[in-house]
């Protein structure tokens, strides 16, 4: 909660004077275009989320198995990655453009363009392509766990096929669909890559320039206050989307998908089959293809390049332990108050708060983190008597604030975990001579290996390619491979920053497989 009071206090540290002219020619722009990006790519996520996680739920088709896994690999696509590979696919002079002239007999990009990629459309479309996995992954769980009687008794009482979805199963998935499309909106609201990119000036790109262009921290942080509205009423939303619903329906036949034949199955196929193509397939092969075709040319691995690599994975590694450390403890502690503390009713409170960072975008985190860190960081150079800043310059306050803004992951999957384990296998340990250390050890630890292995690969995944906190927080001469990716696209080389976009997708996909798999044993 520090980095939040902090921003608070200080925005209130300007005398407003520039607020004239923020408000007459910089915040109404970026409030509509914020309000926009985000109704926009809300819609598009729950149409294409919705859509094809009951698609591949209700129906066997032509590839529906690869394709119930295959629909998560969009989310190992950071969103400024896909602008950036869609950006050089679809340039001008790119081979899009080039072989449809080639085709059509035109000789200049003067008598035939695509329609521009940098505009509003443009980010809408590639955000959702991206972020339409957490609607999708979310809504299917709860199609898969849904009885099948209810649906039979809504095509009995003459409900269509269409009119079931609509009436009984699109509600009883409403707790689902918003909290899928609250983590879809909060990393819209993340987001200043690909918004930048793209030529949209969201008001988290307006934070952003305010602090690094103009340098003027107290009005950035005022206009990150307006952000936290946004923040609060996303969450808000789904916390009233989530509101006294709540389903019972254990011990019950689970919805069987049912075979498609004909035109009807290759038209699955091909709806779902579509945000795959564009979200991950395309943008990764030409990824792939500009690399090969890079080091073949006799471009090697330029040693920033590697410097850029391993900074990457030391800073995840890092994160990644601390992470799963902290989620550990506090997801334990919890467990201990809801079952014996008379303090057990501020639980679900505790771990809001613990897990508060996930929802604040990683620039407006930085900026309420930064001046209590840096104090910290002054006194403690005072106190053992060294030059310039430690903490910042060995990069522990960047892993301090990726430990604050991924935690919420770790807390909430180890609190999950430990809500399965009964608590009569700790009883009995302890009534077999065992103490609280070694029932950990020997009894919970062993049951919450899958879940800290999720959560560690998740945590992994989101350090290698966070950027905002990275850019913003990393010590001198520090480069991860989103932050050179970020400073060759912003030179307009992009070409020098395709290995470096390859291999954070790569390895991004790793902790999709894993739900993938997840998803599959969930299925069977």
């Amino acid at each position: 909660m520090i980095p939040v009071v902090m921003l608070c206090w200080q925005a209130t540290q300007s005398d407003f004077s520039q607020w004239s002219h923020l408000y007459q020619y910089v915040l109404p722009g970026a409030l509509m275009n914020t309000g926009i990006l985000l109704t926009g790519v809300g819609v598009l996520v729950m149409l294409i989320g919705t859509a094809s996680a009951w698609a591949v739920t209700m129906w066997e088709f032509p590839g529906s198995k690869m394709l119930s896994w295959a629909l998560l690999l969009p989310l190992a696509m950071p969103t400024y990655m896909i602008a950036f590979a869609w950006l050089d696919f679809l340039h001008p002079l790119g081979p899009l453009q080039t072989v449809i002239r080639w085709v059509l007999g035109y000789d200049s990009p003067r008598q035939f363009r695509l329609p521009e990629l940098r505009s509003m459309g443009g980010t809408i479309l590639l955000l959702g392509l991206v972020l339409y996995p957490y609607v999708y992954l979310t809504t299917r769980t709860l199609f898969m766990s849904q009885p099948a009687h209810l649906l039979e008794a809504s095509r009995t009482l003459g409900c269509s096929a269409t009119g079931a979805f609509f009436r009984v199963m699109l509600p009883m998935a409403r707790p689902a669909l918003a909290v899928g499309l609250s983590l879809a909106l909060l990393e819209t609201l993340n987001d200043i890559g690909a918004s930048e990119f793209l030529g949209i000036q969201t008001l988290t790109v307006t934070v952003y320039t305010t602090w690094i262009t103009r340098s003027d921290l107290a009005s950035a942080a005022q206009i990150a206050c307006l952000v936290l509205l946004f923040i609060s009423f996303i969450l808000t939303m789904e916390f009233y989307g989530r509101h006294r619903q709540g389903f019972s329906s254990r011990n019950l036949r689970s919805v069987r998908a049912k075979r498609a034949i004909g035109w009807h199955a290759w038209g699955l196929t091909a709806l779902c089959s579509l945000p795959v193509m564009l979200g991950f397939v395309i943008p990764v092969s030409y990824l792939a293809w500009s690399s090969f075709k890079r080091l073949a040319e006799g471009h090697s691995l330029s040693p920033a390049l590697l410097d850029a690599l391993q900074n990457t994975f030391t800073l995840a590694v890092g994160a990644t332990f601390t992470v799963c450390a902290v989620g550990l403890l506090v997801a334990w502690n919890a467990r201990h108050m809801a079952v014996g503390n008379p303090l057990h009713g501020m639980r679900r409170g505790l771990l809001r708060m613990a897990s508060v960072g996930y929802a604040i975008p990683g620039t407006i985190l930085a900026i309420g983190f930064l001046p209590p860190a840096i104090a910290a960081d002054r006194w403690l150079a005072g106190m053992l008597g060294m030059q310039g800043l430690p903490l910042m310059s060995s990069g522990v306050l960047l892993v301090t604030c990726c430990v604050i803004r991924f935690q919420a992951i770790a807390i909430g999957a180890l609190d999950s975990g430990l809500t399965r384990i009964s608590p009569t296998l700790e009883q009995a340990s302890r009534l077999l001579g065992e103490n609280g250390a070694g029932t950990f050890t020997r009894i919970h630890l062993p049951l919450l290996r899958p879940a800290l292995v999720s959560s560690a690969l998740l945590v992994f995944t989101d350090v290698m390619k966070e950027l905002p906190t990275t850019l913003l927080l990393r010590p001198v001469n520090f480069e991860t491979l989103s932050t050179l990716l970020y400073a060759e696209a912003a030179r307009g080389t992009y070409e020098d920053g395709i290995i470096a976009g390859l291999m954070i997708v790569l390895v991004g996909t790793l902790p999709v497989l894993f739900l993938a798999r997840h998803q599959l044993q969930q299925r069977t």
